[in-house]
C-alpha cells in the first residue's frame, strides 16, 4: 500500500507542498498553469492551492505579471531548517576548501521524493567548472550521488524505497538490489563511489559520492565532486579526489559527533 492510500494521508497538504517543491532557483515566477504543468494537478486545483498559500504568506504574486514566487513565510521556514542541521555551517567550511583544492564543483544532495535534489554548491575559484545550481534535480538512477545515497541504505530501508517510488519515474535502472549492493561494496572498499561520465552515461561528467548520515535526518545526504572528463580523469578521481571528499566527510562526521555514519549496516 503506498501512502496516498493510508487513511492518515492527508492529500490536500501533499499537493500543496508539491507546489511548493515545483519552484527552481532559475524561475522568474511561475504561473498557475506552469505549476499545474510541473505537478501534474489540474488547474483548478492549483489556482486553489495558490490562493491559499498566497494567503499564508508561502507564495507571493507579482501585480505586474501574475506570477507566483516564494514567500517570505517559506523563506522563514526555509532558514529554520537549514540552521537546524547542525552539519551545515562546518561542511561549507570544509566543502568550500575542497573544491578549491581539487578544482571540481563539490555538491550536497539530498531526497526530494523520486529525485535528488542539491541543495548547497561549491564551486573553485579561478577555475572553470560545471554549472549545477541549488534547486537541481536527480534522478534515483545511475547519478554517482544516486548511487551513494542508494549504496547506504539498509536492506529494509532499500525495500521501502522501492515501494515509495514509481519505477517508471526513473527508478527502474536501480530497482536490481545487485546494483545497491555494487554501490554499498565500493563504500565499504574504498569510503566513495567513483562514476564515470560520458556520452553513453547518465552525466556528461565524471564523479566521485561519500554519503553521511545526520543525526537530525533519517536518511542519507550525499556529497559529490564533479568534473568534466577533459577537467578531471577517473584516475585522478580515484586517486586524489575520492580520498579527499572522504576525509573531508570523515572531519565533517567528527566535528559534529557522527563519525562512521557514511553507513548503517553491513548487508
Amino acid at each position: 500500500m503506498g501512502d496516498a492510500d493510508d487513511p492518515r494521508f492527508a492529500t490536500t497538504l501533499a499537493r500543496g507542498l508539491s507546489v511548493l517543491r515545483s519552484f527552481r532557483t532559475t524561475d522568474d515566477g511561475l504561473s498557475n498553469a506552469e505549476l499545474a504543468e510541473r505537478t501534474g494537478l489540474p488547474k483548478s486545483t492549483v489556482s486553489r492551492l495558490t490562493w491559499t498559500l498566497r494567503r499564508l504568506g508561502y507564495l507571493t504574486q507579482s501585480e505586474r505579471d501574475d506570477r507566483f514566487r516564494p514567500g517570505p513565510t517559506l523563506v522563514a521556514v526555509g532558514h529554520v531548517a537549514a540552521v537546524s542541521l547542525s552539519f551545515m555551517e562546518p561542511a561549507h567550511r570544509l566543502m568550500a576548501a575542497l573544491a578549491n583544492e581539487t578544482g571540481t564543483l563539490v555538491v550536497l544532495s539530498v531526497r526530494d521524493g523520486d529525485k535528488l535534489v542539491l541543495i548547497r554548491t561549491w564551486r573553485p575559484t579561478n577555475v572553470s567548472s560545471l554549472w549545477l545550481d541549488v534547486g537541481y534535480r536527480l534522478p534515483l538512477a545511475g547519478y554517482s550521488s544516486a548511487r551513494a545515497f542508494v549504496g547506504a541504505l539498509s536492506p529494509a530501508e532499500y525495500a521501502g524505497l522501492q515501494r515509495q517510488v514509481d519505477p517508471a519515474a526513473g527508478f527502474a535502472q536501480l530497482a536490481d538490489p545487485g546494483e545497491r549492493l555494487q554501490a554499498r561494496n565500493e563504500l565499504i572498499a574504498r569510503g566513495f563511489v567513483l562514476t564515470p561520465g560520458g556520452e553513453d552515461a547518465p552525466a556528461s561528467y565524471n564523479a566521485v559520492s561519500v554519503p553521511i548520515r545526520p543525526s537530525e535526518l533519517n536518511e542519507p545526504v550525499v556529497f559529490t565532486c564533479g568534473a568534466l572528463p577533459t577537467e578531471a580523469s577517473l584516475q585522478r578521481l580515484e586517486t586524489v579526489v575520492g580520498p579527499r571528499l572522504r576525509a573531508a566527510v570523515t572531519s565533517l562526521e567528527r566535528l559534529t559527533g557522527q563519525l562512521g555514519n557514511q553507513t548503517r549496516s553491513k548487508a
